[in-house]
């Protein structure tokens, strides 16, 4: 399960990011004093670095963080890496928006013009321009410090089909020398003043992963990979099996939970994205909401674990940091928390690992499929003999 965007702390290299002192959760907790007891049972303040939570003598999980080897700090980097694929050359961005050849190129595609064209949040640039979209049907397209062509458009001008249809021009467009992560729609509806963005009809429409991932093993294998949330598409379905969608972390949640009791198979992956810490919370700079998320999640851990077998693993990381208390609303260069429980699992100590995609070398191992490529399986320190 990945809290998407919960990080815990700078790594060394976040000056070069423009990140120094991030801590998204320390930062969180610490300005809205919310408690975790769950999550601090597991061993959530025994992690190095975090100082929010009270460590516990007696953790019930195994605790410890990843650092990132890729260049980068966006979502599909992140994924990657964390499923053994290290990303050496960072995605594209476009901090001045993006360049005439590219908006030229696309209202040609789609035979309309283009607002906007900047780095916004979704929710303020479809407040500034939803008006204008509604009068002239044209297209909001805009980015943000991450590798991301967004398309936001309302339902009542711009079906959702046409403009899913858009994506896949602007996916075609933003490759080779342009190339992004992502194209992502964003859907709307409201009035003006009262716009709503529809979060179960977004869809990203990423790139393929550039070499082979765990999951691809395992697909090799036979063994069944379910993505809830936006795993399907970070992976272009590449290694999923089953796709699920979820429209925020309350639904992302409860499908996990849903799909873990009905568990028929000896092995499966099952690999969950709460997308609302980052995309409701970080990028809004909200930290009292980002908290109540903590808290949701924290309260239904409990559920989680009684759906476990007795030979399943769970674990819990994120993919990237996105301070919601420094002045950027952009993700932040940071560690990430690596927290595990099951029947199975002793509560040890993990330390700082040197890549994400020691989670998918773990993974690989527990699944009984062979794995050469990045990542340090820790098994060995984790299982109960």
């Amino acid at each position: 399960m990945i809290l998407d965007s919960c990080g815990v702390g700078a790594l060394p290299d976040a000056a070069a990011y423009g990140d120094t002192g991030s801590h998204t959760l320390d930062h969180t907790i610490q300005a809205s004093g919310v408690t975790l007891p769950h999550l601090a049972a597991w061993g959530l303040g025994n992690i190095p670095g975090v100082e929010s939570i009270p460590r516990t003598p007696h953790p019930q999980g195994a605790h410890g963080r990843l650092a990132e080897v890729s260049k980068g700090k966006d979502t599909t980097t992140g994924h990657w890496e964390l499923m053994g694929l290290v990303v050496a050359e960072p995605f594209q961005t476009y901090p001045q928006g993006f360049p005439p050849e590219v908006i030229q190129r696309f209202a040609k595609a789609i035979g309309r013009k283009v607002l906007g064209n900047y780095p916004a949040s979704g929710t303020e640039i479809i407040a500034q321009l939803g008006a204008e979209h509604l009068a002239a049907g044209w297209p909001i397209v805009y980015t943000s410090a991450d590798s991301v062509f967004q398309i936001a458009a309302h339902v009542d001008v711009v079906p959702l089909e046409q403009l899913y249809q858009w994506c896949l021009a602007a996916r075609e467009i933003m490759r080779g020398r342009f190339n992004v992560a992502r194209v992502i729609a964003r859907p709307f509806t409201g009035r003006p003043g009262a716009f709503v963005r529809l979060g179960d009809k977004r869809h990203d429409y990423s790139v393929a992963p550039t070499g082979k991932t765990v999951l691809d093993a395992l697909q090799e294998a036979k063994i069944p990979v379910v993505g809830v949330g936006k795993i399907s598409d970070i992976f272009h379905g590449q290694g999923i099996t089953e796709s699920i969608p979820s429209k925020d972390n309350a639904d992302g949640i409860e499908k996990t939970m849903v799909r873990m009791q009905t568990l028929v198979r000896d092995r499966e992956l099952l690999f969950t994205n709460l997308v609302e810490f980052d995309s409701l919370y970080g990028h809004r700079n909200d930290p009292l909401g980002y908290s109540r998320a903590l808290k949701y999640l924290d309260d239904q851990l409990p559920r989680l674990l009684a759906a476990l077998g007795p030979d399943d693993v769970f674990l819990i990381s994120a993919d990237h940091g996105c301070d919601p208390t420094t002045p950027s609303t952009d993700h932040s260069r940071e560690y990430v928390p690596l927290l595990a429980a099951g029947p199975k699992v002793k509560a040890a100590p993990l330390g700082t690992r040197t890549s994400f995609a020691d989670v998918g070398a773990t993974i690989a191992e527990f699944l009984g499929v062979r794995w050469q490529g990045a990542g340090q399986s820790f098994r060995g320190e984790l299982q109960r003999v």
